[in-house]
């Protein structure tokens, strides 16, 4: 009897994405405590060790969700158009999930790496204002864990399609 772990990688997939977002959420409440002075699009503030802590833990959690989504899930690949004509439902989910799983990636990493790196010197900082960086990176962490979960799970219904249809592919 196979054994479906499916349920629990997305189980495990969404507790980290929603971690990391309330993590980076964390962060941006323990970066509006310390004492900061603002004037239109510049200010003035303290780096807090506690939002640095938070939002690298935010960052790591997120990274490693998609690593596991996508490694877990395996690779769907569309090379040619004919691939796509003939790729069925499931296939175009997951080529389309996985490209919004990235494009969320990007944009939550980046928020949270550059709203920790702000926090990671032991002066006051001086500059243009990194305005709700964690708050913003942590709301993208848990749609990033909605992409990546519905990647899983139509990649591995795809190949799962892929299997039934063509058994028993002889190689050389």
């Amino acid at each position: 009897m196979a054994l479906n772990i499916g349920f629990l990688v997305c189980l495990l997939i969404m507790a980290m994405d929603i971690t990391a977002g309330v993590l980076g959420i964390e962060a941006e409440i323990a970066e509006n405590k310390v004492k900061h002075l603002r004037l239109w699009i510049f200010e003035c503030r303290d780096p807090t060790f506690k939002a640095f802590k938070l939002g690298l833990a935010a960052a790591v959690l997120l990274g490693l969700a998609h690593v596991i989504g996508n490694l877990l899930g395996g690779c769907i690949c569309i090379w040619t158009k004919e691939d796509l004509d003939r790729a069925s439902a499931n296939k175009l989910l997951a080529v389309a999930s996985l490209i919004f799983s990235w494009i969320a990636l990007a944009v939550g990493f980046s928020m949270l790496i550059i709203g920790t790196l702000s926090n990671s010197k032991s002066r006051k900082i001086c500059g243009i204002s990194h305005y709700r960086l964690f708050y913003i990176g942590g709301i993208i962490c848990f749609i990033h864990g909605l992409f990546t979960v519905a990647y899983y799970v139509s990649a591995t219904a795809a190949a799962r399609e892929d299997r039934v249809h063509r058994p028993n592919r002889a190689t050389p």
